[in-house]
Parts: C-alpha cells; sequence; structure tokens
C-alpha cells in the first residue's frame, strides 16, 4: 500500500519496458486503442507496439517520462511531448516500422483519429500529456493528481511552454481534468465508435 503523498520522478531510457508495461496495463480496454488496432487475437502484443513506439518516441525527442515507485515496481507513468518541436529522423524511421508491422487498416483508423481530434490542437506553445496511466491495485491513492500535477509543474518551469494540453475518450475523465483546471477546446465523435474530447490548461 502507497502512504503519504506520491513523489513523481523523471524516468530515463532504461526503465522504458516497466513504463510500457504500465501504461499497456491501463489502456488495454481504451476506446482509442481498441479502435485502433482491432479485435485480433494478438491484440495485447499490437498494445505493446503501439506503447513501445510512443515511449521510444519520447526517449528519441528527449522529452519527458515521469513515474512513481510502488512497493513492487513502477506503479503509475506518463508520457509528455512538445508539440510543434522537430523530431530526429529517427522517430520517423521508428513510426514507419511501427506501422509496417501493425498494418494499414490500423494506420488508417489512427489517422481517422488524429483528423478528428485536429481543430484541438492549442496554438500557444505547450505541453501535451500524451499518455497518463496507473496500476489497477493502486488506484484511487491520488498517483494520477501527483503525475497531472508534475506536468503542471514541468510546464510553469519550461519557458516556452504556456500551458498543457491533452484528450481523452472516456466520459467520466471529463469532469475530473475540468476539476484540474483544464478547459474543453473540442469535441468530435470518431466514425461511430467513440467520443474524443480536447482540453487545454494554461500556467498558473
Amino acid at each position: 500500500m502507497l502512504q503519504g503523498r506520491p513523489r513523481v520522478g523523471i524516468l530515463h531510457a532504461d526503465r522504458a519496458s516497466e513504463i510500457v508495461d504500465v501504461l499497456c496495463e491501463t489502456f488495454f480496454d481504451y476506446p482509442v486503442m481498441r479502435f485502433v488496432l482491432g479485435t485480433s487475437a494478438d491484440y495485447g502484443a499490437r498494445l505493446n507496439e503501439l506503447m513501445t513506439f510512443d515511449v521510444a518516441a519520447r526517449i528519441a525527442c528527449d522529452e519527458w517520462l515521469l513515474g512513481i515507485e510502488g512497493p513492487s515496481g513502477l506503479s503509475a507513468a506518463a508520457t509528455v511531448s512538445r508539440p510543434g518541436a522537430e523530431s530526429p529522423p529517427k522517430v520517423a524511421n521508428l513510426r514507419e516500422n511501427m506501422w509496417a508491422s501493425l498494418g494499414g487498416d490500423a494506420r488508417s483508423r489512427y489517422e481517422l483519429f488524429t483528423q478528428a481530434s485536429a481543430p484541438f490542437e492549442v496554438e500557444q506553445p505547450h505541453l501535451h500529456l500524451s499518455l497518463i496511466g496507473v496500476r489497477k491495485d493502486v488506484r484511487g491513492h491520488g498517483l494520477g493528481r501527483g503525475l497531472l500535477e508534475a506536468v503542471h509543474a514541468l510546464s510553469e518551469m519550461d519557458h516556452s511552454s504556456v500551458g498543457v494540453a491533452l484528450t481523452t475518450e472516456v466520459k467520466r475523465n471529463v469532469s475530473l481534468y475540468e476539476r484540474f483546471g483544464y478547459e474543453i477546446v473540442g469535441q468530435a465523435r470518431v466514425e461511430s465508435s467513440f467520443t474524443t474530447w480536447g482540453f487545454y490548461r494554461p500556467d498558473g
């Protein structure tokens, strides 16, 4: 059992597989992942590949991996990107390799999602909370709050950022993010499968 205020740390490349494991557990039944990856028997392996790309891209771009340690390892993790920043060629190679493995249908469905959420893009320079996950056995202990507050602090300390943006595809998260100071900047239906909401929280 975790006690006290969660301590958030910056994680490095050597923790990549642990971060991916936390995110896969969190997002296993998430609407976007199910929509993009389909219902094949190897869904778990495909999800792992998608999460591995996100974490690898953050590492390649020298962006942020955050985590909270628990009694038996990593209990929560988040990945944070800087939209608009130029990515090294390695990221494009990693992306193409991922889609070559996951297939054209998955890539097309992902592009439908990105097209639907494109109007949510924030003009101001900001950080984007890409993924945030907490292991099932430690939910309800403030770990998600701890990660969110750490992302807000990152933005406030970053002279090239004036806020944090994110999206969610789970309706119950809408009021949660609003309680943390986020405002809805867009809402869209992706095919007939799910709704996505875009959020932005200015610093301060």
